[in-house]
């Protein structure tokens, strides 16, 4: 309960950033563990739901943002703006 109450001085909370490349590095991570057998079949439809809508956030964050072909930290399966948001590539 006194850890609940410690109020820290002198540290400064940072504003949370999360940018198209983290973005993209979870379109990879989804990509890696469906290959690699990480979901079971009822999971699927979810994962993929998921995964569509990151893919068009994306898109449509590069091209506001005049950015293309934003990479993830992980080697990418294929390039992120040429993945349609059915997961198909162009």
């Amino acid at each position: 309960m006194a850890d609940e109450n410690m109020n820290v001085e002198g540290t400064e909370q940072e504003a949370v950033q999360l940018s198209l490349r983290d973005i993209a590095t979870v379109v990879n991570l989804i990509d890696m563990c469906s290959r690699r057998g990480g979901f079971e079949g009822a999971e699927l439809e979810t994962v993929g739901g998921l995964r569509t809508r990151i893919v068009t956030f994306l898109n449509a964050a590069q091209e506001a943002q005049g950015q293309d072909g934003v990479e993830g930290d992980l080697n990418p399966v294929e390039d992120v703006e040429a993945v349609e948001a059915d997961g198909s590539a162009d």
